[in-house]
């Protein structure tokens, strides 16, 4: 056997400290090339180098350490129920909550605090705030998190971030400043901690009340003890990533408090020359729709399409990539496999028991009726020996999967939703029913070329939508899954998922099913949340990209004879759509996409 080396013996005692830190025997921590994240209690943390220094040893774990005080003190469910709809607050709101359960970590044990600011340093340094000039360039939660953060921890703002804090001080201590001592007071309970932080949004005018939508305290949906109870657990469901201001890499609602909407807030942020510009090498593609097809009551405008593209899923990586890909989303998701496809036989059989041929006896002609043989044989001038098949009326039908390829899809959601439509398209081809699988994203964080483009052109106001799209086909309506189904493991690429625009993904997927000729169309949407793209909410009025998503589903679910039903994972999309559904646990995915179909099939 070889010798362990220092670094085994380390990643095994971080694996250790973490179980025990999170009051979790379950807990497994990976090692990986990407950054630091967290699914339920899978931690993925960077290989560290052989030599193990210092430094990288108290980086890793101040990210294990995060993670684990997640699951230790943070209530998902609990966190999700008040969220605000508007972006740029509920990152706000995300931030604060990591402030929360890190700050409980950090005051208890010493050594832990050490970790979690050495962690803290890695990701303050690709943050925003360390090249704002100016205050309108500073993002406001991770302005708001760093200064809750020195209430709570006494800990001193980060030298790279403090110039970009400064600038923002004031006037957050001015409108919160008593809100930052009644969260010090609540800390170790999260719904007190909770409504204070709703509260501190209000004075920081990022929020109205009518917008919290908050229930009343008697309601059912408010569990009182019993979720205060559940802080000290955690909450396994659903992937756990760290909260917007305190990531690696940018994921939805990052840096949104750039797009404050009203008072003395500042509208224009973040440059956007760091984010990705998509694939090297990928020409643009123009979308195949015209913008003069959409109601004028839409009130919704793109600052530029020139960026725009619309691909192939092999076209944005190579065969060997999408092979490679594609073995681990199989790998990854063996056990839940054998239970989505156990619920897609049954929808298979619902849909071949709709489609069952009887037959008429005894015509004149038609098919010889072999039970009539006999008399044939004797008698070959009888009549009424044949039958003729009467098929029962089953729509021709196509399904559009649309799946959201944003950031906060990442990890087993993202999983999930791959493998589910890859087994629901199987089952579907078997019943003759075609389906097409479309994905949803943007080519760049924050704005993109489109952003420059703008920025090069004066920055003139009320732009409209302001970053490049890339909506991505993975199968075809008319495609055999079998050619299809590698395209499904690009949903495992690292750096595709960034923000997301729902509103014009839908009306692409809508216009593709116009074109269609069956005569039943079903349009399925599975989306984590509000539509959210910092750069376009940067620059246009607050809930801009809301607004035109609520319009188009409108139009689609009162004009279109397109039938559409949504899925959302973690937040409530019952807000948006008419028919609809929200599953807090993403296991449950596979079986309400099955179940949804299975009821629209059976409408008349």
């Amino acid at each position: 056997m070889s010798e362990e080396t220092p670094a085994d013996r380390f990643k095994a005692a971080l694996a250790g400290a973490a179980r025990a830190i999170a009051d979790e025997t379950e807990i497994e921590v990976n090692w990986t090339s990407d950054a630091p994240s967290q699914t339920g209690g899978t931690f993925r943390l960077p290989l560290p180098a052989r030599s193990l220094p210092a430094d990288q040893a108290a980086q890793l774990r101040g990210f294990a350490d995060s993670f684990a005080l997640r699951l230790r003190h943070h209530d998902e469910k609990l966190h999700a129920r008040n969220a605000p709809v508007e972006p740029s607050a509920r990152a706000c709101y995300d931030a604060v909550e990591a402030v929360r359960y890190e700050a409980m970590g950090a005051n208890r044990f010493d050594g832990m605090r050490d970790n979690l600011n050495a962690a803290l340093d890695v990701r303050i340094a690709s943050d925003p705030i360390t090249r704002a000039k100016s205050p309108d360039e500073v993002p406001m939660p991770t302005a708001l998190a760093l200064l809750l953060r020195e209430r709570l921890t006494g800990e001193p703002i980060p030298e790279v971030a403090a110039e970009g804090v400064a600038m923002r001080r004031r006037w957050i201590e001015e409108k919160a400043g008593e809100d930052f001592e009644a969260l010090a007071n609540s800390l170790s309970d999260q719904k007190a901690f909770q409504s204070l932080s709703l509260d501190m949004l209000r004075h920081l005018e990022m929020t109205r009340v009518d917008e919290l939508d908050m229930p009343p305290e008697d309601s059912e949906d408010i569990d009182g003890d019993e979720e205060t109870e559940q802080d000290e657990q955690g909450d396994e469901s659903g992937e756990q990533q760290q909260p917007a201001e305190m990531s690696t890499e940018p994921v939805r609602g990052e840096d949104q408090g750039d797009a404050e909407a009203e008072g003395d807030m500042p509208d224009d942020v973040e440059d956007g020359q760091e984010g990705d510009e998509g694939e090297e090498g990928m020409m643009p593609v123009r979308p195949n729709r015209q913008w003069t097809d959409i109601p004028d009551g839409f009130d919704y405008q793109v600052f530029t399409e020139a960026f725009d593209e619309v691909v192939a899923a092999h076209e944005l990586c190579d065969e060997e990539e999408l092979t490679r890909l594609r073995a681990y989303l199989d790998a990854q998701l063996k056990g839940l496999q054998g239970l989505v496809t156990k619920l897609a036989n049954r929808l298979q059989r619902r849909l071949m028991a709709q489609q069952n041929r009887s037959w008429d006896f005894d015509q004149e002609e038609g098919l010889l009726d072999a039970a009539r043989l006999a008399r044939v044989v004797v008698s070959p001038g009888s009549s009424l020996s044949y039958k003729i098949e009467r098929d029962v009326e089953f729509k021709d039908t196509v399904v559009t999967l649309l799946l959201d390829n944003s950031g906060s899809m990442r990890g087993r959601p993202i999983s999930i939703a791959a493998i589910s439509a890859d087994v629901l398209a199987r089952t579907l081809e078997r019943c003759g029913v075609k389906v097409e699988i479309l994905g949803f994203t943007t080519r760049a964080w924050k704005g993109g070329q489109s952003r420059e483009t703008w920025l090069a052109n004066g920055k003139p106001v009320h732009p409209g939508r302001l970053n490049d799209l890339r909506h991505i086909i993975y199968k075809k309506a008319d495609e055999p899954w079998r050619r299809a189904r590698r395209n499904l493991g690009l949903m495992m690429r690292e750096g595709l998922l960034k923000e997301n625009i729902d509103g014009e993904a839908l009306l692409w997927a809508h216009n593709r099913m116009l074109a269609r000729q069956e005569d039943r169309r079903i349009l399925m949407v599975i989306s984590d949340g509000a539509p959210v793209d910092d750069s376009t909410l940067s620059v246009n009025s607050a809930g801009y990209l809301e607004a035109h998503l609520r319009k188009v589903i409108q139009w689609i679910e009162s004009k279109s004879p397109v039938q559409l039903v949504a899925i959302g994972i973690g937040h409530d999309v019952t807000r948006y759509y008419r028919r609809a559904v929200t599953i807090m646990d993403v296991e449950q995915l596979g079986g309400t996409m099955i179940e949804q179909l299975a009821d629209l099939f059976e409408e008349e």
